[in-house]
């Protein structure tokens, strides 16, 4: 916890020193740090009890910070109204980050994107604002400004200044461009906003490409940062790889060099899209794996960049209607930590990434000295390329190496040549090259220091770890056990009785230099002490040994640092060595005691170097005796950990013992839409006009409808003339609408994605009347029921997000409209009932009108019907199934369960919406699929009592013999978790519907 040298030179934006930072980092509290950060959306797992289990996670890999998206829409979901409340609550966001030891870049909008619908821009706005939005109009501006401030009053007394987590102030908006003078005038708008309110930390911002925006000029932001997804979206190909981008550190110093290097948006993973043809989040997971990982993000480190945010770290889930139109319900991303909170290999890649970061205090500092384009760095074989990086106050040297051609497979041998404090070296010494498997980057490092007084000349092993541990200097490194490393190293102390128990060790003594030449053949497994004395311990494992290590952080008392106890550099520079876990959540040491907290996926063996007061070990509360002592020395423990065996699988129940009611009366011919809204407006926001009618607008948000199921109804006065109805319905990629004319369908039309091609949001088609369906002289109804994929993001133009779902043309064969009537979700958005769950979770069928998806509705007096026999006779139409089902998990596990529709297969002629709890957890379309598995939380499940699933069908076309079939499947079971998790299911009561 030294402070940087107080003879420096920062910047800062004139309301802090809290925060400031030079051409190399961040200094945050006279602290000189690498910001490590991923994303994480609390909107998308709606049960905070959860954040803490996907921050202990973030933190235990090694990251200091979270970068954190607020939607708008679901915290301002009507003019006049705030909603932090329940799961949009920012304060529990903050706590649970600081608990858990991480700093927050908040970045609330008002345009996020982030594949939510209209891009975060509250539904509301996108109808009710005429002026052009993300500028400087003045009734955006009056728009957004209560949000905002709301906001501001939230973050202020949580800022790192204040002993908070939020460490830099929330961006502009979000990848915009500057060329419009109307978006400065935006950011000079938003920016004054900040300060007026108290907000003193940095403002950033991320720009989409390399185009230089909002670095000078109106608009400017503090630190400017530039976003980079250089595999791009399509997941289809995953062993296709775009090459690595190699102009990032010359943009950098062409364009900003008096402030560190910053990709607030790095890709962790990608977006899937709706389509048959769509590969699905485990292609994505391979796309953007850990050997990708390994190259690319070393590559940033080779830029010199010190400010590193991955998108997304975390995905989660875009229940309900958080979704825009591109993508579906699962927002898993192919991340690290997976949309069910499952560790991956991807996650122990950046753990090893995150743990070298956290080591490395002089990797924070450093000048790009060259690379293999320049000379600078002279390999052996021209098939490998090298970036050479120096701390100019420790001369630590860190050579970054990569394939040339960074998407080759092939195996390329080397040597480099390396400056070093004993002289230039071409290394390594004592085996026949340096390899590059394929994939893969390596890290050499040279005279690099660890510890208190410890150093190392020079090394082709990795570095897992590097630091103190009670009074020794700590060095754990690591390659694949199927290739040779070395490193040289300066022992000191004197040695405990130890032996190195690996022949394929071998210690090369040099009695003219204080350095000695270990070396590590291949075919190394387990880990293997190399020097044991009272001031050091150095170690060495193979990768897969070393990615069961976790390094977590004991915290002082609370209050050190002005409330950072429990975050790295700032509140402990403590910590312990646990090898072998699923999970390490985290660690206390009290007396001669160590605590040890974690989840276990299997037994094992726990392997502890911890300081050598310590004598006793607990692992989630359980004594585990007199550990087996490994060595001579203190502090280095052996004990078995055994996974539960009676928890190796958890019984789920199956579904049965439906109830069924139709869900559709307004195609009766005695349902009534008297109390429905009028829909006569003749004008509109949208500039997306009519594109025929009679001047009336029948677009649902311009009704307050603007989520999911949004049903019209058309009336006219028939002569016997009518004969079909043209309609030019917009519901965004994937929806479907199916119309009717009173009791007789006519059909159904679809819009389309197939992996984001051959995209049809909208639909204009001639709806012809079944013989017999019209009724000469009386009121005839056509009813029209489409679905509200999300709005647009901003694309090309801001306005895209003023979507024209609903109907843009209506016009009969012969003769003329009478009244439209329009119903969504009830209350629209500005009186819906469910303040909980919120403004997203409903759409405008009957049943769910009718709150026939949340728990305690009676549904004793329905019909008994499985759901995989569709609706009855086979025919089109809408109809809601409701069971219920008991879990009786204990608190001590983390289990992950899912629904799965149709054993995963597509191809049927539904639509369907799935409701657990009442909460809006699956959007299925089995006619393009892909999705057909949902993960659902605990917390909106009940592990411990009663709940409620409930299926909206939408059978779109009669007699295709669809047989929907849902199961409960258990994903995992972890033994551990973070102990209970609440539930906030509000139940049935009655409803209103006239409101």
């Amino acid at each position: 916890m030294q402070s940087t040298a107080q003879t420096e030179q920062f910047s800062n934006n004139g309301l802090t020193d809290v925060v400031q930072w030079d051409n190399y980092s961040l200094i945050v509290k006279d602290q000189r740090i690498f910001l490590h950060s991923g994303e994480f959306h609390a909107f998308r797992v709606p049960v905070p009890d959860l954040w803490f289990d996907v921050f202990q996670k973030i933190h235990a890999a090694g990251l200091n910070a979270i970068s954190v998206y607020v939607h708008w829409g679901l915290s301002n979901p009507s003019k006049g109204v705030i909603d932090f409340d329940d799961w949009r609550d920012l304060q529990s966001l903050f706590d649970a980050a600081k608990a858990a030891g991480l700093f927050i870049v908040l970045r609330p909008g008002p345009y996020i994107n982030a594949e939510t619908t209209a891009g975060g821009i509250a539904h509301w706005v996108t109808s009710e604002v005429a002026g052009q939005l993300r500028t400087n109009a003045s009734d955006f501006e009056a728009a957004w400004k209560p949000y905002i401030n709301a906001i501001i009053d939230v973050t202020k007394p949580n800022q790192v200044t204040e002993g908070g987590p939020v460490i830099e102030r929330s961006r502009a908006d979000n990848e915009y461009f500057q060329s419009d003078p109307t978006h400065g005038a935006y950011f000079a708008q938003l920016e004054e906003t900040y300060i007026q309110g108290g907000i003193v930390v940095p403002l950033t911002y991320n720009d989409p490409g390399q185009g230089k925006n909002f670095i000078n000029g109106t608009g400017a932001v503090d630190i400017y940062g530039l976003d980079s997804y250089p595999q791009g979206f399509d997941c289809s190909d995953p062993e296709t790889w775009s090459p690595v981008t190699t102009n990032y550190h010359q943009y950098h110093e062409s364009v900003n060099p008096s402030q560190p290097w910053y990709f607030p948006e790095f890709q962790g993973g990608a977006f899937d899209p709706w389509g048959p043809n769509s590969p699905g989040y485990d292609n994505c997971f391979q796309l953007t794996g850990p050997d990708f990982q390994q190259v690319f993000y070393h590559q940033l480190w080779a830029s010199n960049a010190k400010l590193i945010s991955y998108y997304m770290l975390y995905g989660g889930t875009s229940w309900g209607a958080i979704p825009f139109h591109g993508v579906y319900t699962s927002y898993d991303y192919g991340s690290a930590i997976r949309e069910n909170r499952a560790l991956s290999t991807k996650y122990s890649e950046l753990k090893s990434q995150g743990l070298f970061l956290r080591s490395t205090p002089s990797f924070r500092k450093t000048d790009w000295i060259g690379d293999s384009s320049t000379n600078s760095v002279n390999i052996t074989n021209s098939a490998v390329f090298g970036t050479f990086l120096r701390n100019p106050d420790t001369n630590t040297g860190f050579y970054i190496t990569r394939q040339t051609d960074s998407t080759s497979s092939a195996v390329s041998q080397f040597k480099i040549t390396v400056s070093t404090s004993s002289g230039p070296l071409q290394i390594p010494l004592t085996t026949d090259s340096i390899v590059l498997n394929g994939r893969e980057s390596k890290i050499l490092v040279t005279d690099y220091q660890f510890g208190l007084d410890s150093l190392l000349l020079y090394s082709t092993a990795s570095i897992l770890f590097a630091g103190t541990i009670g009074p020794r200097d700590v060095l754990l490194l690591y390659s694949t056990s199927n290739e040779s490393s070395e490193a040289s190293i300066t022992f000191t102390g004197t040695p405990n009785d130890f032996k190195i128990t690996s022949s394929k060790v071998q210690v090369h003594n040099n009695t003219s230099s204080p350095y000695t030449t270990v070396t590590f053949l291949q075919g190394i497994q387990g880990l293997i002490t190399i020097w044991d004395s009272d001031t050091q311990l150095v170690l060495f494992a193979d990768s897969d040994t070393a990615a069961t290590f976790f390094a977590p952080v004991i915290p002082e008392t609370e209050n050190a640092q002005g409330g950072l106890g429990n975050y790295w550099q700032f509140g402990s520079n403590r910590t312990t060595l646990v090898g072998g876990p699923y999970l390490v959540r985290n660690a206390t040491i009290q007396n001669s005691h160590l605590a040890l907290w974690g989840d276990l996926n299997n037994s094992v063996t726990l392997t502890v170097i911890t300081e050598p007061t310590v004598t006793s070990i607990s692992w989630n509360g359980m004594f585990l005796g007199s550990p087996l002592n490994s060595s001579v020395s203190k502090g280095f423990f052996t004990a078995s950990l055994q996974k539960r065996s009676s928890i190796q699988s958890i019984p789920v129940p199956q579904l049965q013992s439906w109830k069924f009611s139709d869900s559709l009366p307004e195609i009766q011919a005695d349902f009534s839409d008297a109390d429905w809204k009028l829909a006569n407006h003749t004008s509109t926001n949208s500039p997306f006009k009519p594109y025929y009618g009679d001047g009336r607008v029948l677009y649902g948000c311009d009704y307050g409808f603007c989520e999911n199921i949004v049903i019209f109804r058309g009336h006219f006065n028939a002569t016997g003339a009518e004969k079909s109805a043209n309609l030019s319905v917009n519901g965004g990629e994937a929806f479907a609408t199916s119309v009717w004319i009173n009791q007789d369908f006519i059909k159904t039309a679809f819009g389309n994605s197939s992996n984001n091609e051959n995209i049809l949001e909208e639909i204009d088609d001639v709806f012809t009347f079944p013989a017999g369906s019209v009724k000469k002289g009386q009121d005839n109804v056509i009813t029209v029921i489409y679905d509200n994929m999300g709005l647009n993001e901003t694309q090309g133009s801001p306005e895209t997000s003023k979507s024209p779902r609903g109907i843009r043309g209506f016009k009969l064969n012969d003769g003329s409209f009478g009244e439209w009537k329009v119903q969504g979700k009830l209350g629209g958005y500005t009186n819906y009932p469910d303040k909980v769950r919120g403004i997203f979770n409903e759409g405008g069928t009957f049943g769910e009108r009718s709150g026939w998806h949340l728990p305690g509705f009676d549904t004793s007096k329905w019909q008994s019907r499985s759901l995989s026999s569709g609706l009855p006779n086979q025919r089109p139409g809408v109809g809601f199934f409701v069971t219920t089902f008991k879990l009786n998990i204990p608190d001590d596990l983390d289990v992950a369960l899912s629904f799965v529709f149709d054993n995963g297969s597509q191809g049927q002629s539904y639509r369907a919406t799935l409701f657990v709890n009442g909460w809006f957890m699956g959007k299925r379309v089995a006619n393009l699929g892909p999705q057909s598995k949902f993960p659902v939380h605990q917390g909106i499940l009940n592990y411990s009592g009663t709940n409620t699933v409930a299926v909206l069908l939408w059978a779109l076309e009669p007699n295709t013999g669809i047989a929907p079939e849902l199961k409960l499947v258990v994903d995992g079971v972890i033994d551990g978790g973070i102990g209970p998790v609440s539930t906030n299911n509000p139940a049935w009561s009655p409803r209103n519907l006239k409101s």
